[in-house]
């Protein structure tokens, strides 16, 4: 029975049209909070949060570069999210679009 909530409440996470798109960039390639938000067209706070509760599910992790964290998919543990994500379009055009390295750019800073 705790598998069956703790799948629900997983599924009601990734339910959010933002935390979905935040999910579909991140398996494209890594990306870091100022990167998501010039995609996004949202504020960092806002990204920001949605990153947390998707860190705290256990479906992104972070490392930390210098002064930038970068954010990558981490889902290869949850198999229900997998076969979620495989239905989930690509949308690598959306960070192909745009000149998006946070570092030479200083959009961190």
């Amino acid at each position: 029975m705790d598998d069956i909530v703790e799948m629900a409440e997983t599924l009601k996470l990734i339910a959010d049209r933002t935390r979905l798109t935040i999910l579909a960039l991140l398996r494209e390639r890594e990306l870091c909070v100022c990167e998501i938000v010039e995609i996004l067209e949202t504020t960092q706070p806002n990204i920001s949060q949605h990153l947390r509760k998707l860190k705290i599910a256990g479906l992104v992790s972070e490392a930390r570069r210098g002064q930038w964290v970068y954010y990558s998919l981490s889902i290869t543990k949850v198999p229900y999210i997998q076969a979620v994500m495989g239905y989930v379009p690509s949308i690598k055009g959306s960070i192909n679009a745009l000149n998006l390295d946070c570092i030479t750019n200083d959009c961190c800073e």
